[in-house]
């Protein structure tokens, strides 16, 4: 079926902002500016562009309020707005603070890794969603999604060794690269229990997608917030004390140089806005398409950074990177069945695709 311009353009939207999110993230990692001691210094604050994330996330709740308000009064309003309102907000906590970490995570990687390899490793969240839902789910794993699995895994050892073997940046240490990399799988061990928890507790709730990634931003922008202020006395460890105070978050020493620097500014603020349209357009995606969709854009979204970061000069170009991300993609593929030769015969067979792609990218770099 021909997709309709509505469904082209919320496509073109998620691979669009997507890609800037990262693109921006990465692009603040790199600008220098004049911090609160007086000295210049390249802007590597991961929690607090964290806080910025969850502070994207929060403008989607405003955006659920304001379509809900003027909708309320019309019993077919948009699919957005459609679902429960009688639930407390207090059961999305624990998702909340699973996505705070893996994301805090995430951009402490990001920060020693390159964006194209970000976002190349943030595909192995399908290896750890399938483990964890096999356990609390009881979901029953297919040979097709096992072997699609495989593929994510040999794709995975072929951009780290080459990340560890070809090192672009001289400016960092001879693990940096690679330590990121594993920071970064880390990571979404954790977003995986985000996802397993949402489906688990929060899905049969109904609650509108847009709403609970709206509540999920407050509840991580209030929680990361308070850290900030613990951080600000916390001893950083060897090589991450990269501020005035070496301490593990310095935020004052952050919104010093983000207020010294138009072009920081620029970048934080593309993170926030970047990160409220993109969750907007996947979860629209996922509504009026599918979620199997959703994770071929993402992969769109993978290329597009690649190629920016290429143009960018941010890396150079190493074949060994075109055949991980070619793996991964043919492994991302076989797991969501979109290979002929792997597709599901039947509909009653238990699956895992929808619980990673539906919740994918919800609170992304």
């Amino acid at each position: 079926m021909a997709w309709t311009k509505y469904q082209k353009f919320l496509a073109g939207m998620m691979v669009v902002t997507g890609s800037i999110n990262t693109l921006c993230t990465k692009w603040a990692d790199k600008i220098e500016s004049k911090g609160s001691d007086g000295n210049i210094r390249v802007f590597e604050h991961p929690f607090l562009q964290a806080a910025a994330m969850f502070l994207g996330e929060m403008l989607c709740l405003l955006t659920f309020k304001i379509i809900y308000r003027l909708t309320m009064r019309n019993d077919s309003g948009p699919m957005l707005v459609q679902g429960n309102q009688n639930f407390n907000p207090f059961i999305l906590m624990p998702a909340a603070m699973f996505d705070l970490v893996a994301t805090s995570i995430m951009y402490v990687g990001l920060t020693l890794t390159y964006a194209s390899s970000f976002q190349m490793c943030r595909g192995s969240v399908i290896i750890f969603v399938a483990m964890l839902s096999m356990t609390f789910l009881n979901r029953v794993i297919l040979k097709r999604e096992w072997a699609g699995i495989g593929c994510v895994i040999i794709g995975l050892l072929v951009v780290g060794a080459t990340d560890a073997i070809f090192q672009d940046d001289q400016t960092k240490g001879p693990n940096s690269i690679i330590t990121g990399d594993l920071l970064i799988i880390v990571a979404q061990v954790i977003t995986a229990c985000q996802m397993v928890y949402e489906e688990k507790y929060v899905s049969s709730l109904n609650i509108p997608p847009l709403q609970a990634v709206g509540w999920e931003g407050v509840f991580g922008f209030s929680v990361l917030s308070c850290l900030l202020v613990v951080f600000y006395w916390v001893p950083a460890p060897p090589h991450f004390g990269h501020n005035a105070r070496n301490t593990v978050e310095d935020a004052v020493d952050g919104l010093v140089q983000i207020g010294n620097n138009p072009l920081l500014l620029a970048a934080v603020l593309g993170t926030v806005v970047s990160i409220a349209f993109f969750n907007f357009a996947g979860i629209s995606v996922t509504k009026e398409m599918s979620a199997t969709t959703r994770m071929v854009l993402d992969s769109i979204r993978t290329f597009v950074i690649w190629m920016f970061s290429l143009g960018l000069r941010w890396q150079s170009f190493h074949w060994p990177h075109l055949l991980g991300f070619a793996v991964l993609i043919l492994g991302t593929a076989q797991y969501n069945g979109l290979l002929p030769q792997c597709r599901r015969r039947t509909d009653t067979t238990p699956q895992v695709v929808d619980t990673v792609a539906d919740s994918a990218d919800e609170g992304e770099a």
